[in-house]
């Protein structure tokens, strides 16, 4: 298992963790981009990650698990083996065909079922995913994040009486992320931001 320090370290070594001139999903820009697509790739990173997530919800009420199309799910899927929690999908585009449904997996309702995500910018996509999961009758109280961006989302949320979990923050990583061994261009927007 690794601590929050060596899965920063690690996440940072394979690319997941990108500096330059970027536009976010929300439209904003940004110096650095998280992109932890990357940790399908790496299984100990991505068993890593979800042990992570694990520990800041395995106190909450639950019956199901869901993680927010498409990066989470494959850390809900962790999850969901690792810890024999069942998993529900939310299909990110209407179905048209077949039973036409929009979230996928056996549940009833009046379920309690925690929304995973990688990480949280405004809030939007977990939004997205709580009013489908609602609109079947499910409860959704709590949502986790391995990383909060610090752009308002964790507000949003909490705004909605959500219960917002995340690992660590993006000031946590960037003070984290070892300095001396990254070029000096990486170095000059960490040492901007992180202040």
């Amino acid at each position: 298992m690794m601590n929050h320090q060596q899965l920063i370290q690690a996440l940072y070594r394979i690319g997941a963790v990108k500096f330059g001139n970027f536009v976010l999903k929300s439209g904003k820009k940004s110096k650095i981009y998280i992109d932890l697509r990357q940790i399908i790739s790496h299984p100990n990173i991505l068993r890593a990650v979800a042990e992570a997530i694990w520990q800041k919800i395995s106190g909450c009420k639950l019956d199901l698990i869901c993680g927010v199309p498409y990066t989470a799910l494959p850390i809900a899927t962790c999850i969901s083996l690792e810890h024999h929690i069942p998993m529900i999908m939310r299909r990110k585009e209407k179905k048209t065909y077949g039973t036409k449904q929009q979230i996928e997996g056996v549940f009833q309702r009046g379920q309690y079922c925690v929304i995973i995500e990688d990480l949280i910018t405004t809030g939007s996509s977990i939004l997205e995913t709580a009013v489908e999961l609602e609109t079947v009758g499910l409860h959704v109280t709590d949502v986790v994040s391995l990383i909060d961006r610090q752009e308002g989302g964790k507000e949003n949320l909490a705004n909605k009486n959500y219960h917002v979990h995340c690992v660590f923050t993006l000031h946590e990583l960037l003070q984290t992320i070892n300095i001396a061994e990254i070029p000096e261009q990486e170095k000059n927007i960490i040492m901007s931001i992180a202040k």
